[in-house]
Order: C-alpha cells, then structure tokens, then sequence
C-alpha cells in the first residue's frame, strides 16, 4: 500500500522492530529506550498489529494497536483496538503518511470485528479528523501535606497495611484490579503480560525519586487494595520537603481507599502527595480539609472511535431508556454514515439502520466523545456540535448516555 506520495506501507517485521522503534523515539525527541522499555513493548505488540511506512530502505513511519478490551457502561468488555506508538520522521511530514497509517488501522479493526479503537493523544489537535473524540479525563493533584488533613471512614482503622516487594504481591494486586475493572467504563481488561507495565522501575521510570514501593491493604486476610509509589527527598531552609510520587492505588471499598490516601499523606519527611492520571471523580476528594491545596488539575486523557457505530452502541447500558435516530456522520469511515435507530435501557439495548426522520445529528467524533458516558451529548450540544432535530430527544439522550461513575483509562499504551 502506497501513501500519497509513494512512501509504502507494510506490516511490521521481527527484522524491522529495532529501527522501527529507534524511529519512534527520535519522533518523539526522546533518548534510546532503556532496555527494560524496549523488551517490555516488543513482548506486548503483536507484530500482525504494526504498520511501518518505508520510504525506499527506510522507516519513516510507525503505528500499531494492542488487541484490548475495554470496560462500556453495563460492564461489558468490548473488543477495541488500542492505537499505539504512532510517528511519522519529521522529513516526511505533510505526505499523507499518517492518513495512510490511520486508514489502514481503522480498515483492519473492522475486519477483526473490534467495534471500537482507542488512543491516548500526544497531540489532541491531530485526532479529530480521523474521527477520535475525548471521552475520558484525567485528575492530577499536589496535595499540602503540611496543610491538608484526611477524614477517612471510620472503618479504615480497621485496614492493615504492610509494605511489600512489588513483584512479590503482584497477582494479589492484579486481582483486585480485575475486580475493579467491570465498575467503571474506560477500564482495561489486563491480556498476560500487561501487569509487568506497573513494575517498570528504570531509571527515567525513576526521574530521580527512590525505587518503585508498594502498600498492600488487607481485611479479614484477605487483600483488598495497594499503593504503588516513589517517594524524592527535598529539603529546603525549613526542613524536610520529599514527595510522594503515586504510581497506582487501587481499592476495593471506601475503608480501604481511605487508609491508601492516609498512609500516603502521613509519610515522614514527604510534604507532598503528587498523584497523576487519576479519576476525575476520586473520592479521596470528599476525605480532605482543605481541596483548595490539593491543586487539582483535569486534562484529556483516552480518545474514543466508533469503528462500527451499531455494534458500538447496542454493547453498552444505558442509565434511562432511550429510543433516538441518530444521524451520523462520519467521512473517514463512510460505512458508519447514515441514520441509525438506537433502543435502549439498563439491560441492553439495539442499534439499526433506519430510514426514519433522525432525531439528533452528530459526528462520529461527537458520538465518541459521549459514548463511555463522560461527555454529554446536551454538553456538545452547547458547543454546537450536537443539533436537536426533535424536540426533547436531546435532554432524553443525554440522560440515557450518562454514567453514575466517570469513566477512566487507569494507564497508558
């Protein structure tokens, strides 16, 4: 397969990984990957799933996608392709080569039947025009440590926490991961080989903090939640100044969610609590005295496209019935455009083509956007990108397509 102006394009070779992946960091104006980076990725790509656009005998270009499966409201997972490692040399920009390398994978997840692909964007502006939209964000905060006090349930007293070597306790966390997984939308089912992602400890990995630590919370004997974290040393005229660099916390209820974050803010010598990627809904918020010193900031996180709009939308709940045409379109996946009739309530719901008068008209961007119920579509509506074309079909659809939890990506890919 050829670009617009004659770089080809193939599927990835065992012989190619090296340069492909050389190709990638330059890209990303990165130094060589360490070693444990290098070997880590290449053992999770499935080389079927890599794309390399060749300029005569070199690489110029690099995409792939992980063959996930990914949490919808209702808890169902749905096969979605996960767009990853995505470049083009900045000597063969504006040649059609990322179009290419985009039209390509959207063609093989439909071929595959994955009615979903996702990505995390290095550049959010680059996206939209192949039909991405943001569906999920990302809370970070710098918690005060010296200033904020936790109010965490009563039965937190009740959690007993140990440190442990990460690798030691590793299929512990992992289960209480996928006991979380079916809870919130956005989430990843983990394929073998993606827990070693959480126990990445390079150096860069590092950034000058101290070795990957993990808590590990019990009840009853039985695990139910972890903090992974670093902890950097600071010190300023006043004294101790260390942060506490959250990797990964997870919990299985409230008491143990509250003893995590109190552990956290309570370490010596560490006067912040630096906590990235986390749900913009996290219910340590509700714990602190003082969300003023928490700093919080939200940012885009995973970006969502219907790959095979009907399929998409019958694989999710919704909170309230609804029964809407959507008009849709969508010029990159042409087979996705037209009217579709979607029925739907908390136990299931249909989506078929119709040729009945359509009731809201969107893009396929838009309808990715809403589609794990962080977006409203009445939100979209404001900005111009959603019309109402039947009086109430939008208060309805917005209603219908909410989660009672913000969906989240819990790590990148």
């Amino acid at each position: 397969m050829e670009t617009d102006r004659g770089t080809e394009l193939r599927v990835l070779r065992e012989a190619d990984w090296d340069e492909w992946y050389g190709c990638l960091h330059r890209a990303f104006g990165e130094l060589p990957a360490q070693f444990e980076d290098r070997e880590l990725h290449r053992s999770l790509l499935d080389l079927d799933r890599g794309l390399a656009a060749r300029d005569g005998d070199r690489i110029v270009g690099t995409a792939g996608s992980f063959a996930f499966r990914m949490t919808v409201p209702g808890g169902a997972a749905v096969p979605a392709a996960g767009v990853t490692m995505v470049s083009v040399a900045a000597t063969h920009r504006r040649r059609g080569t990322l179009t290419s390398m985009m039209r390509r994978q959207l063609d093989d997840a439909r071929e595959l039947g994955e009615p979903l692909a996702v990505l995390t964007a290095s550049e959010p502006a680059i996206y939209g025009r192949f039909g991405y939209g943001a569906a999920t964000y990302r809370l970070s905060a710098r918690i005060d440590t010296g200033r904020v006090t936790l109010d965490p349930p009563a039965a937190s007293d009740e959690v007993r926490l140990r440190y442990a070597a990460p690798a030691d306790v590793l299929d512990a966390c992992e289960a209480v991961y996928a006991a979380l997984v079916p809870r919130r939308p956005g989430m990843l089912v983990r394929r073998p080989g993606w827990e070693r992602a959480g126990l990445l400890d390079t150096e860069i990995a590092r950034g000058g903090a101290s070795a990957l630590q993990c808590v590990v919370a019990e009840r009853d004997g039985q695990v139910t939640g972890y903090a992974r974290f670093r902890t950097q040393a600071g010190w300023n005229e006043g004294g101790a100044d260390g942060t506490v660099r959250l990797t990964d916390l997870a919990a299985l209820d409230p008491a143990t969610e509250g003893a995590l974050w109190r552990f956290l803010c309570g370490i010596d010598l560490m006067t912040t609590v630096a906590a990235d990627a986390r749900p913009v809904d996290d219910g340590w918020q509700h714990l602190v005295s003082d969300i003023r010193r928490c700093r919080l900031r939200v940012r885009d996180e995973c970006f969502v496209r219907l790959v095979d709009v009907g399929a998409a939308l019958a694989a999710r709940t919704y909170q309230t019935p609804v029964d809407v045409v959507l008009e849709v379109e969508d010029a990159f996946c042409p087979w996705n455009a037209g009217r579709w009739r979607l029925t739907g309530d908390v136990k299931g719901a249909s989506c078929e083509r119709t040729r009945e008068p359509a009731d809201l008209a969107l893009s396929v961007r838009e309808l990715g956007a809403a589609y794990l119920g962080g977006v409203s579509p009445a939100a979209l509506a404001a900005a111009g990108r959603v019309r109402e074309l039947r009086r109430g079909a939008l208060a309805q659809a917005s209603v219908g397509f909410g989660s009672a939890v913000a969906p989240w990506l819990p790590h990148g890919f």
